[in-house]
C-alpha cells in the first residue's frame, strides 16, 4: 500500500501504514547507559529459548527495509528487529531511545543527539554517530520512502562518535515523532553495503530480536538478542504469521496456533471479551480507513465526480454494519485521539442525494458513470465493498470490485495502477505524519497523484508552526480545501483491537498500533 499498512483488527477491511510521537526528554527511560555488545545473527540463532511467541498478522509484510516500508505489518515486525533514535510511550509521549540526551536550538534549525555508547548491531559492528548519519542519508534519498519525513533536513554532520547533528531547512515540528517511526529505525550500514537490493530479506538492527528466517505469504521467524543493550528478552522465540482471513486468525488464537492476534472479527469481539481465556484490547486509534481516487486517471480525473461519490456514502451505516459500531465515522485523517482534531470538520455529513445528482451533472455525467474498486481479499474487505456498491449503484454509478493480494494492492498504488484503491493509514502522533506524505505534490505516499497548490502550502506552513494549536487552525484550513477536492474518500476511524492468551504477560496497547514484544513474557 502505498503508505498504508493493514491496520488494527476492526480495520482489516482496507489495510493501513505508519505512526509518531511528541515531546521529548532529555534522557533516556532505560537505566544502562553504557550498552552492551549485541549478538550477531549467528549467535542469536543459535540461542535456545525456553519460550515462543506466535503473532497473528493480517497480511504478509511487503518488506523489512525501514527506508522502503509502507505498511503497517512490515512495522509490526520490524519495531522488534530495529531500535529508534526516539520512542513513544502508551501515553503518546516521545521519549529518547538509542539517543541518550538532546539539545534544540534557539532558533530550531539545529538537534544535537547525543547516543548511548557500547551498543552493536546484530552483526557486530558497531553503532555510534556515523551509523546514524548513513542511516538518516540513506533515508532522505528520493528513493526512500521517507524522503517526504525528512524533507526539511539540509544535513547530517558527526561531532564525534557518539554526538550527531541534524541541521534544518526551517523549523519542523514534526522531526522527534518523525525519529519514533521508520526514519528513526537504524540499520546497519554494513548489511545494507553487503545486501544492497537484497537488504530487505536480510535485515540487521540493533533491536531485541534478530531476523532469522522467512517464507514469503506464510512466516517469519525472529530470534532474541542475547546480549541486547536493555537486557535479553524474556520470549526467546518470535513468529509472525500471516492471515488474510480475519476468521482463521481468530481459529489460531483458539486453537492455541498463535497467542496474540492483530485482528477481531466484530461479530466476535463481544465473545471474545467475555471469554476468561482470553484478554482483548480495544481502545480507540490514531488511523483512519478509506479509498484512493487517481486524480490523473478517467474518471476520478474529474473533481465533481469525485465529490459526488463522497457524498453518495453513508459511513454510519458501514461502521454499524460491518464493525458494529466498534469504529467511527470519518471524514477527514484526524482521529479523535489527534491534537488536531476537529469535530466539524472531521464528522462526515449524511449521504446527500441532491447533492449527488448535481455533482454528477456538474461533471458532465448526469447518467451516472463506472470505475474500478481495488482492494484486498479479506471477507470483512469485501463486505465493505460491497457495501460502497450497493450506496453508488442508485446513482448509476457502477462500482466493479477488483480484489487483490496485499503487496500487489500496495506496488498497484506506488505506481498510480488503479482508479480507486482501498488502503488506509495506522495513524501517527503528530498530524503531519497522517497528512503530508499522502497529499504534497510528489510525495512518497501520494497514491492519488494529487497535487493542490493551497493543500502543498498549508501542509509546509503546518510544519513549521511550534506550537499545535496554532498548527490545529492550519489543518483546518487544509481540510476546508480537501473536501472542495476529495482524493481520498474517508470511511472510518478504527479503533486498535487485539487479543492474546491470558498467559501472556506485559501487553501494552500504543497509539501507534505496534506491538513491542520486548516488554511481554509468557507465564
Amino acid at each position: 500500500m502505498k503508505r498504508t499498512s493493514p491496520t488494527l483488527a476492526l480495520a482489516a477491511a482496507f489495510v493501513a501504514i505508519g505512526t509518531l510521537g511528541v515531546l521529548g526528554t532529555t534522557s533516556t527511560p532505560f537505566g544502562n547507559t553504557t550498552g552492551h555488545n549485541t549478538a550477531t545473527s549467528t549467535e542469536a540463532a543459535s540461542v535456545s529459548g525456553s519460550s515462543t511467541l506466535t503473532v497473528g498478522l493480517q497480511a504478509d509484510p511487503v518488506t523489512l527495509d525501514p527506508s522502503l516500508s509502507t505498511a503497517l505489518v512490515d512495522r509490526q515486525v520490524m519495531m522488534n528487529i530495529y531500535d529508534t533514535l526516539f520512542a513513544i510511550t502508551p501515553k503518546g509521549q516521545i521519549v529518547p531511545d538509542l539517543v541518550k540526551s538532546y539539545t534544540i536550538s534557539k532558533d530550531k534549525l539545529t538537534y544535537t543527539f547525543v547516543l548511548h555508547t557500547g551498543i552493536k548491531f546484530q552483526d557486530g559492528t558497531p553503532f555510534n554517530a556515523e551509523a546514524v548519519k548513513f542511516n538518516l542519508d540513506r533515508d532522505m534519498a528520493k528513493v526512500s520512502a521517507r524522503s517526504s519525513e525528512l524533507s526539511s533536513v539540509k544535513s547530517v554532520s558527526v561531532l564525534n562518535s557518539d554526538t550527531v547533528v541534524i541541521h534544518l531547512k526551517q523549523p519542523y515540528a514534526p522531526l522527534l515523532g518523525v525519529l519514533t517511526d521508520r526514519a528513526g529505525m537504524m540499520v546497519s550500514p554494513t548489511a545494507v553495503k553487503k545486501e544492497g537490493s537484497n537488504y530487505q530479506n536480510h535485515p540487521v538492527g540493533t533491536g531485541p530480536y534478530a531476523f532469522q528466517s522467512q517464507v514469503v505469504g506464510d512466516y517469519i521467524t525472529l530470534v532474541s538478542n542475547k546480549s541486547y543493550w536493555k537486557g535479553r528478552p524474556k520470549i526467546q522465540t518470535v513468529t509472525f504469521k500471516a492471515f488474510t482471513d480475519p476468521n482463521v486468525e481468530l481459529t489460531n488464537l483458539e486453537n492455541g496456533s498463535i497467542q496474540l492476534s492483530d485482528q477481531v472479527p466484530a461479530q466476535q469481539l463481544s465473545s471474545l471479551e467475555h471469554n476468561s481465556n482470553y484478554v482483548v484490547s480495544n481502545t480507540p486509534g490514531l488511523g483512519y480507513q478509506g479509498f484512493y481516487l487517481n486524480t490523473t486517471k478517467a474518471p476520478f480525473n474529474n473533481r465533481y465526480l469525485r465529490e459526488a461519490v463522497d457524498a453518495a456514502i453513508n459511513r454510519s451505516t458501514i461502521v454499524n454494519v460491518a464493525f458494529n459500531g466498534e469504529a467511527s465515522p470519518s471524514w477527514g485523517p484526524f482521529s479523535p485521539e489527534s491534537p488536531v482534531y476537529n469535530k466539524q470538520l472531521d464528522t462526515p455529513p449524511p449521504p446527500n442525494p441532491t447533492l449527488v445528482k448535481k455533482l454528477l451533472k456538474e461533471g458532465g455525467k448526469p447518467n451516472g458513470f463506472s470505475f474500478t474498486f481495488q482492494t484486498t481479499n479479506s471477507p470483512i474487505t469485501a463486505e465493505v465493498a460491497q457495501m460502497i456498491q450497493s450506496m453508488l449503484a442508485p446513482f448509476h454509478i457502477t462500482m466493479k470490485i477488483q480484489q487483490l493480494e496485499f503487496g500487489t494492492l500496495l506496488s498497484n498504488n506506488t505506481n498510480h495502477a488503479f482508479q480507486a484503491s482501498a488502503l488506509g493509514w495506522s495513524g501517527r502522533i503528530d498530524p503531519d505524519g497522517n497528512v503530508y506524505s499522502f497529499w504534497y505534490t510528489g510525495a512518497p505516499n501520494n497514491g492519488s497523484n494529487f497535487s493542490d497548490p493551497v493543500v502543498d502550502k498549508l501542509l509546509n506552513q503546518a510544519r513549521v508552526i511550534p506550537s499545535m494549536s496554532a498548527r490545529a487552525k492550519v489543518y483546518d484550513e487544509f481540510m476546508t480545501e480537501m473536501h472542495k477536492q476529495d482524493p481520498y474518500i474517508f470511511l472510518y476511524f478504527p479503533n486498535n483491537t487485539y487479543a492474546y492468551t491470558k498467559n501472556l504477560r506485559g501487553f501494552q496497547s500504543y497509539p501507534d498500533g505496534v506491538f513491542r514484544i520486548y516488554q511481554m513474557s509468557l507465564s
